[in-house]
C-alpha cells in the first residue's frame, strides 16, 4: 500500500469525490477532476489494487433499520496469553449488535460500537451475550446521546 503523502493531486481528488460519493459513474468522476474516463478508470483501480481505496459502502441509517440505540462499550479482558485475544476478537466481531471493534493501546482493552433497538434489547446483549464471551473481566457503556459529526 502507497503512503498517502505518494499521491498526487489528482489521486486525492479522485479519493475526496468517491469518499463524498462512491455511486459516481466514471464519466461524472472523470469530470469532476478534470480527466477523460479512461485514465480516471485506471487511476481508480490502481488505487483499489495499491489498497488506498479498500471497498465501497452504503451508509444506512441506523432509525430506519430498527437499531437507533447506539452504546459505546469500554471492554477491558483477562489477557493470558494470545488465544484469550483471538478468541475475544473472534466472538465480538461474530454479533450482529457489534458494528465495530477498536483494540485500543492502554486501558480498555477494546472499544466496541454497538447499535440496537432499545435499553431493554442492550441490556439483553450485554447479559446475554457480551459479558459471556471467555475473557471478558469489566464493561462500561455509554450511550450516544447525539451524533456530531461522521466522516471516514
Amino acid at each position: 500500500m502507497r503512503n498517502i503523502q505518494q499521491l498526487d493531486a489528482i489521486d486525492r481528488a479522485i479519493i475526496e469525490e468517491l469518499r463524498q460519493d462512491a455511486r459516481l459513474s466514471n464519466t461524472e468522476l472523470a469530470h469532476r477532476v478534470r480527466l477523460t474516463p479512461a485514465p480516471c478508470l485506471r487511476r481508480v483501480k490502481r488505487l483499489e489494487q495499491e489498497g488506498v481505496i479498500t471497498g465501497y459502502h452504503a451508509r444506512v441509517n441506523p432509525t430506519a433499520a430498527g437499531r437507533p440505540f447506539e452504546v459505546t462499550v469500554s471492554v477491558e479482558i483477562t489477557m493470558n496469553n494470545q488465544d484469550t485475544v483471538d478468541a475475544f476478537e473472534s466472538a465480538v466481531s461474530a454479533l450482529d449488535e457489534v458494528v465495530e471493534v477498536r483494540r485500543v493501546f492502554g486501558a480498555p482493552d477494546y472499544i466496541l460500537r454497538v447499535l440496537v433497538a432499545d435499553v431493554g434489547e442492550y441490556e439483553q446483549f450485554q447479559t446475554n451475550k457480551l459479558l459471556r464471551i471467555r475473557g471478558v473481566s469489566r464493561t462500561i457503556s455509554h450511550q450516544t446521546m447525539k451524533l456530531v459529526k461522521q466522516e471516514w
